[in-house]
């Protein structure tokens, strides 16, 4: 299989502001593309209701007007047009209400993937048809297309700790094929010193974090602006003893440890499980985390499959970005495909699993429940 080889032309470039996209304008540039940079704002926390949670009181104003400044003074500076859109409507349509659906069933979703299949990887390409009459986009993703025959495959990046094929998992043939990752066979590394060598003054800025266009909050005090407190009994599950309360059993996610306002215990609590209905947040302790939390097999829905699904059900594990790939197994079912897997902690319903064949990211699809 080889990296795909598209011919120079148009190209629509996401810019965000980042060093990882300011490379990628460089880059797309150096090797004799038609750069078009477009910045999106995807979120904004005064039509969103956003008011609690932020880190800082910079925060509360608009980060994406100060992102956008940072995207056209490198667009100015490698002497390519830039453009702004938003897809506020969308994101919050598409994106947001899933994951707060996801929160008021109890669940844990990872809103970051709907974001790229939604919004960065189709209203960003509806975009650049409907005004550039152009289809093939770039975005600074730490990811690989390659094409064999007919099929694409995406593939894993080369730096291993910033690789994001995890939250690209639900991505299509259709979304692969007018896909260019340009610094998908750099490191982190590489990128800033390329930005500092051709003098770009975010070469150092600090990467983003927290929700996809949206950032870092403070996670409860962030859902409080859409859900309100609710206290409940904190259980202990072995001894059936109420030993604290909680603001509402939403708030919290199997395997959490902290900000449960638990002390005086000789041993850490852990979240092992909800009842929504009697609003009760059931804890274990560190001695007992083996035996509530520990799984081997879960069910996933809504598989997406990026390529043919191997012949070989042996595959590789991801539940979490950056967690280190486990050994698994998977079977389709009626209801969609089975995973058997090594013994590890805290696996939820609403996260997602993704699967991986050697380097190639296979897809990914939610978990639905746990099985025993």
């Amino acid at each position: 299989m080889n990296k795909i080889s598209h011919p120079k032309g148009k190209i629509i470039l996401g810019m965000s502001g980042g060093v990882d996209s300011s490379v990628c304008a460089y880059l797309l540039k150096k090797q004799g593309y038609d750069v078009i940079g477009v910045f999106m704002q995807n979120w904004d926390p005064y039509v969103n209701g956003d008011i609690k949670g932020h880190l800082s009181i910079t925060q509360k104003q608009c980060n994406a007007v100060k992102d956008f400044q940072i995207a056209r003074s490198v667009a100015k500076k490698l002497n390519i047009k830039i453009f702004r859109t938003e897809f506020i409507d969308e994101y919050w349509k598409k994106v947001f209400k899933y994951m707060l659906n996801e929160y008021r069933v109890g669940r844990t979703p990872n809103p970051d993937i709907l974001c790229n299949k939604y919004i960065k990887f189709d209203e960003f390409i509806k975009y650049a048809k409907k005004h550039f009459k152009c289809e093939r986009i770039a975005m600074g993703h730490y990811a690989n297309v390659i094409q064999k025959q007919n099929k694409f495959f995406l593939t894993k990046a080369k730096d291993q700790d910033k690789d994001q094929t995890y939250f690209l998992c639900w991505l299509n043939q259709q979304q692969l094929q007018k896909i260019t990752f340009p610094i998908g066979n750099l490191t982190k590394d590489k990128v800033r010193q390329i930005a500092k060598k051709i003098g770009l003054a975010n070469w150092s800025k600090k990467d983003s974090t927290g929700i996809c266009f949206i950032g870092e909050r403070n996670f409860k005090l962030f859902l409080n602006n859409y859900f309100p407190y609710k206290k409940g009994d904190i259980v202990d599950i072995s001894s059936n003893k109420i030993i604290g309360k909680h603001d509402g059993v939403i708030f919290y996610t199997n395997g959490q440890n902290k900000n449960l306002n638990l002390s005086g215990f000789p041993s850490k609590y852990f979240v092992c499980g909800k009842d929504l209905k009697k609003n009760i947040l059931f804890v274990c302790n560190a001695y007992f985390k083996n035996k509530y939390l520990m799984s081997t097999k879960c069910q996933l829905i809504k598989f997406n499959w990026i390529s043919p699904k191997p012949t070989n059900k042996k595959i590789k594990i991801r539940f979490r970005h950056r967690q280190k790939l486990i050994n698994g197994t998977f079977n389709k079912t009626k209801n969609g495909v089975l995973l058997s897997y090594t013994q590890t902690l805290s696996i939820t319903p609403g996260q997602f699993a993704v699967l991986y064949d050697k380097k190639i990211c296979l897809g990914g699809g939610i978990v639905d429940r746990i099985i025993k």
